[in-house]
């Protein structure tokens, strides 16, 4: 399978190293039988840490039967002080999500990881934390497609522009299964009767039977393509943002190049890869080098300190997956070539990187990689994590 490589280059984040701080649970709400709402607090002297811009995301991490588990999950709500609000929702099978939903209250402690992520709008915001800061100007309309839980970075990115501008206009369709999964209902319903000339709301939904035959079932590439011509204002789009599993990000993206619209004015972010591969099998796998063997000879920069490790060439370890071994504080999240966190440079050496789903065209060209998809292919491999 080819990888996508995102080509709009986002307005940069904010300069730091991301650490995880112990958060407290403030509140848990309850948005769907299989999704909940969770808000950190964020205290005053962690502010800083914890500015964001719309569309990005935190990575969480706790031990459950004794096992560490990170899972990254985007931000739902326009930038504020003081508090942290991300939406959990049960995938099947998941360990996280499940227990999230299950049993996590306020007043539980996780370790939350300071904002990051690449899926925001081209527009800067002046000043963190402010959203009415945002610099739009003219008529800017924006168009997001969103299927499930891919709603969370989009919707805090919707009420982030529709509140900046009085000219600005946000056309989202949205797909689920059923009514009863939509994720944010009221909320949107809300945007809808606060901004109604200028937000205009499609649900889609696969498992139920709507008035209009175009809102019912799932979005094919001729969906789609009737829903562009028919509801989309397309040549008027400033950007586009879309969120989901793989199959349906890469749809939309094929489908809007194949009409014109340039691959600056698209952002999109997955949830999912559609891979079958184990993101386990990338951090944390247990290996031993054996100094009397062949081994690729790793370096690498962290937090100002210098680390070293060997990886035995037999192994096809991850550059993450050493460096986890000799310092645990590396920084990671998905594992899967997502989310972007454990992006370092290459400052000697080559790597061979197998997915990529989060770093910019130009980042790579800058020598960029995800250490979580990168292997040394030469004998000896130096990455810097501050860089």
């Amino acid at each position: 399978m080819t990888t996508p490589v995102p080509a709009a280059v986002p307005a940069p984040a904010p300069p730091r190293r991301t650490a995880f701080h112990p958060l407290t649970v403030s509140e848990v709400r309850r948005l769907t039988d299989d999704a909940v709402e969770v808000t950190f607090a964020v205290p005053e002297e962690l502010e800083g840490s914890y500015d964001y811009l719309p569309g990005q995301y935190v990575a969480l991490r706790t031990t459950l039967d004794g096992t560490e588990i990170r899972r990254s999950y985007s931000i739902c709500a326009e930038p504020r002080p003081g508090e942290i609000r991300v939406a959990v929702k049960r995938d099947l099978g998941g360990r996280f999500s499940t227990w999230a939903n299950d049993f996590l209250k306020a007043g539980d402690v996780l370790d939350v990881m300071s904002p990051s992520g690449g899926f925001i709008s081209k527009h800067p915001m002046n000043e963190l934390n402010h959203p009415g800061d945002l610099d739009l100007s003219g008529e800017d309309v924006f168009v997001a497609v969103a299927a499930g839980s891919g709603i969370t970075p989009v919707i805090s990115i919707a009420r982030t522009v529709l509140a900046a501008s009085e000219t600005v206009r946000f056309d989202l369709v949205y797909a689920n299964k059923a009514a009863m999964d939509v994720m944010f209902l009221e909320e949107l319903a809300d945007l809808k009767d606060r901004y109604p000339s200028r937000f205009a709301l499609h649900h889609v939904l696969s498992r139920e039977q709507r008035i209009s035959p175009l809102l019912s079932g799932r979005i094919d590439a001729e969906k789609l393509a009737t829903l562009i011509d028919s509801v989309l204002p397309t040549r008027n789009v400033d950007e586009w943002f879309l969120c989901g599993p793989f199959e349906l990000v890469q749809m939309c993206r094929d489908t809007l190049a194949s009409r014109g619209v340039a691959a600056e004015k698209i952002r999109f972010e997955l949830f999912t890869t559609g891979q079958p591969n184990r993101p386990e099998g990338q951090a944390g796998r247990p290996v031993a080098a054996d100094p009397d063997a062949d081994n690729y000879s790793i370096t690498f920069r962290l937090d100002g300190l210098q680390g070293k490790v060997a990886s035995p060439t037999h192994a096809c370890e991850t550059l993450l997956n050493a460096a986890l071994r000799v310092r645990p504080d590396v920084p990671f999240a998905c594992a899967g070539g997502v989310c972007g966190t454990c992006r370092a440079r290459v400052v000697t050496g080559t790597v061979e990187m197998e997915e990529n789903y989060a770093l910019e065209p130009d980042e790579v060209e800058k020598g960029y990689i995800l250490t979580c998809q990168s292997r040394p292919t030469s004998p000896a491999v130096t990455v810097d994590y501050d860089a």
